[in-house]
């Protein structure tokens, strides 16, 4: 009997003796860290010669990881500062996130969760500020306007693409394209890629010279100067301010001011019909899934009869659950942005009346433009955060190389769908055959 009892006042001692970090750590991944872990109070988990590690250096980053858990408080401790990548460049964690992408956090038992609640202390649960490069909550945008209305849009928009040209022309390069490439070999440069996507989009689209284009979220108006080029006259929209005024001055540095315009605007604001071809590249995940019907039957009704619609944009693998985007690419990266399938959006194209000739999917280009931009902002680190702190270069940096990895797992994809406007006869005037160059 007294043996019975000094076990179980052993056994109640240990569940009361205070966890380390890199305890708690193990306990939650299953003690299956693929990395190194070393924290502030001394404590060390995962492999000693692993080429990478994570560093949690104080209070303030425990509590971003205790308050929210999932990718959401790990990146409001990265993006601060307070949570360290230890043998990769803040501008391209990729191989961190790469080595991270097999581990699998337990909820551990009842008593165990206690035990860490204990270890940590309650001051590690009582919310702190997050970096001020985080967005407000959804719930909290309503003083911006309902979501996807032309107010609250031109927020999110302006959260996101305002930043600085200069800080953008670092990290996109010379094309200032700020969507998935198309490369005809994994070594193709970056601007050799950019250039033969808009040729893509170009040919699927049958411009001819003297046709008109409209290209909607036309960002910093590559797609609007390619098309000017040979003689096509285009008008671009986005509402980034800052894009805009960039797009027109490269139009007026280039002479095409006679055949090409970049507007800040609204989409739903463009008051001309009858264009040969709208192309859309990059702007159906800021439209809301709900609004599809609308968004395709406005596309379509500023095409004349027998004109052509390239949709390309980001799409989940499946056409089912929750399109929200997660915590963090929905509070740093793109507010209110959701995503479906290829499948949902070709079904909304084909029931305002358009008919899909054609759709591929550029999954592995857009990671290897990812892994291009990446390395960009590595390389002109230090002029970048002569643009802006060095917290959003941060941002940046886990955004676009968490993306890469995103679309190597084919947990995204990039779909581009093309479709005509038929006429009464129902004859979509095109080959017979695909007639571009892949």
């Amino acid at each position: 009997m007294t043996t019975f009892k000094a076990e179980s006042a052993s056994r109640d001692r240990s569940r009361e003796e205070k966890l380390s970090l890199a305890r708690i750590v193990e306990i939650v991944t299953g003690g299956d860290m693929p990395l190194r872990f070393t924290a502030y109070d001394g404590s060390t988990a995962g492999p000693e010669d692993s080429p990478f590690g994570l560093h949690l250096a104080n209070q303030r980053g425990a509590t971003y990881i205790a308050t929210a858990p999932g990718d959401l408080g790990m990146a409001r401790a990265y993006i601060s500062g307070d949570l360290e990548a230890q043998g990769v460049h803040p501008g391209d964690p990729y191989p961190l996130l790469k080595s991270l992408g097999d581990l699998h956090f337990e909820r551990p038992p009842a008593r165990t969760l206690a035990q860490i609640a204990r270890s940590l202390g309650k001051d590690a649960f009582i919310p702190v500020a997050p970096p001020p490069q985080e967005h407000l909550p959804r719930w909290r945008r309503i003083a911006e306007g309902l979501r996807h209305s032309k107010n609250r849009d031109a927020e999110v928009i302006h959260h996101h693409y305002d930043v600085s040209n200069t800080f953008y022309e670092y990290v996109l390069g010379p094309s200032m394209t700020y969507t998935c490439a198309c490369y005809e070999s994994e070594n193709q440069s970056l601007e050799d890629a950019q250039e033969n996507k808009y040729r893509l989009v170009f040919e699927k689209l049958r411009l001819q010279p003297g046709d008109r284009l409209l290209d909607i979220g036309c960002g910093w108006g590559g797609m609007v100067r390619y098309a000017a080029r040979r003689g096509v006259k285009a008008i671009g929209v986005t509402l980034s301010k800052e894009q805009a005024q960039w797009a027109q001055n490269a139009i007026v540095e280039e002479g095409l001011a006679d055949l090409a315009q970049v507007r800040h605007s609204d989409y739903r604001d463009v008051p001309e019909t009858g264009f040969d071809a709208i192309s859309s590249i990059g702007l159906t995940e800021h439209i809301g899934v709900q609004n599809y019907p609308d968004y395709f039957r406005f596309l379509r009704d500023k095409l004349r009869v027998g004109g052509l619609l390239l949709n390309h944009c980001i799409t989940r693998p499946h056409n089912r659950g929750r399109v929200k985007a997660g915590g963090f690419i929905d509070r740093y990266i793109f507010p209110d942005g959701e995503l479906t399938g290829s499948g949902r959006i070709i079904s909304e194209v084909q029931n305002i009346g358009l008919e899909v000739l054609h759709e591929e999917n550029l999954r592995e280009h857009y990671a290897l433009t990812l892994a291009g931009w990446c390395e960009n902002l590595a390389k002109n680190w230090d002029a970048c955060l002569k643009e802006v702190d060095e917290g959003t270069a941060r941002t940046w940096g886990l955004y676009m190389a968490g993306s890469r990895l995103g679309f190597e797992r084919n947990i995204v994809q990039l779909h581009q769908v093309l479709a005509v406007k038929l006429g009464p006869d129902r004859l979509p005037q095109v080959p017979l055959r695909p007639w571009w160059v892949a």
